[in-house]
């Protein structure tokens, strides 16, 4: 009878733990009508945002830049600046936590800073199904790919909104390219690329004209000098040139520095993104070497710093030291996203020799 009841006080609790396991388990659907709840997501402020072409970024009502961020397979963009590019005014109720966008706008865009130290980060969000979205009076709410109801995200008092549900409200076609961390709106009536698409490639490949939703040379070589932080004034260009690869249309941008440092950068034509990039100090001249090396954490330290990085958050870090030309480097290799980085750097100064960033998919 003892072991009777025993092996029925085992069932009961093993009962009670699947239980409890499966209601865990539950997706953030199954939770109780407008019933808030804290997730955990990822601010990513390496996603860039083309709209129709141009590359966009977004602030808050103060001015301060605010960025896509992640949760759950997907980007989230801020409604406020979203309602902006749609011309209608954004305006927040909050007895009834309703957020309504009504065109035509009558105030003007918001201004600000662009933010320069802003990295890849956990974030604590809240999901929140109580806010309402109406536009134009009408009532909005959003699906995911599946089927299942998404609700608005709120982060730091800005609120946001799935892509997908962004490209509905603003009618146009979404796509997300992650190997250069892209997420594009086009016109639906429009030509739009997409992971699964490549462009007509026929008749003057050799062009320097817009492609279909693309940039200019003029603006490829600017995208690169800003990445490289330099102006015009300060280089020499060497080569821009308009020319294929893997099924797509590039820009290929060298020019190197009064000193020169050399540089060279692949820029897509569609979006404007760096692809990759390249960077060598050809006349760099070590100083004598009085002391001793950096050391590898200080060399991983310097080429995380770079990447705007920090070691939790890359994988496959490694460092080695290496004679290269007469001198001691470190080169030090990592990946972050579906991007790969290698760094050359000066084993006694600790100056970045050359630096490479490309897709691991390459």
């Amino acid at each position: 009878m003892k072991k009777t009841m025993q092996k029925s006080r085992k069932r009961l609790g093993a009962l009670a733990l699947a239980t409890a396991m499966m209601l865990g388990a539950l997706p953030l659907t199954a939770a109780a009508p407008n019933q808030v709840t804290t997730v955990t997501g990822e601010m990513r402020p390496q996603v860039s945002v083309m709209v129709d072409g141009v590359e966009r970024d977004f602030y808050n009502a103060q001015g301060q830049q605010v960025y896509a961020v992640f949760y759950d397979g997907t980007h989230y963009l801020p409604v406020r600046a979203i309602g902006e590019l749609m011309g209608k005014n954004v305006n927040w109720d909050q007895s009834t936590l309703t957020i309504s966008l009504t065109a035509p706008r009558t105030t003007g865009t918001v201004q600000g800073t662009p933010g320069t130290a802003a990295q890849a980060q956990s974030i604590h969000m809240e999901n929140r199904p109580d806010f309402t979205i109406l536009v134009e009076g009408e009532k909005k709410s959003f699906k995911d790919a599946q089927g299942n109801a998404v609700y608005p995200m709120l982060y730091q008092g800005t609120t946001y909104l799935p892509v997908r549900a962004i490209g509905e409200l603003m009618g146009k076609n979404v796509s997300w390219n992650s190997q250069s961390a892209v997420i594009t709106l086009g016109s639906s009536s429009g030509s739009l690329v997409t992971d699964a698409d490549s462009f007509e490639q026929g008749g003057n490949q050799g062009n320097q004209q817009n492609p279909t939703t693309g940039i200019t040379l003029e603006q490829a070589k600017q995208k690169a000098l800003a990445h490289a932080g330099l102006n015009q004034n300060q280089v020499t260009f060497v080569k821009g040139k308009l020319e294929w690869d893997d099924g797509r249309q590039v820009y290929d941008v060298e020019f190197y520095t009064t000193n020169y440092k050399e540089y060279d950068y692949e820029i897509d034509a569609a979006t404007g993104a760096i692809l990759s990039y390249d960077f060598d100090a050809e006349n760099y001249i070590p100083q004598q070497n009085t002391g001793s090396y950096i050391g590898a954490e200080k060399a991983k330290s310097v080429a995380l710093a770079h990447a705007g990085v920090n070691q939790s958050q890359v994988t496959r870090l490694r460092c080695e030291l290496e004679k290269d030309d007469g001198r001691w480097e470190y080169q030090v290799e990592f990946c972050y996203g579906t991007m790969e980085y290698e760094y050359e750097i000066d084993a006694y100064t600790g100056a970045i020799l050359s630096r490479d960033m490309e897709s691991i998919y390459d």
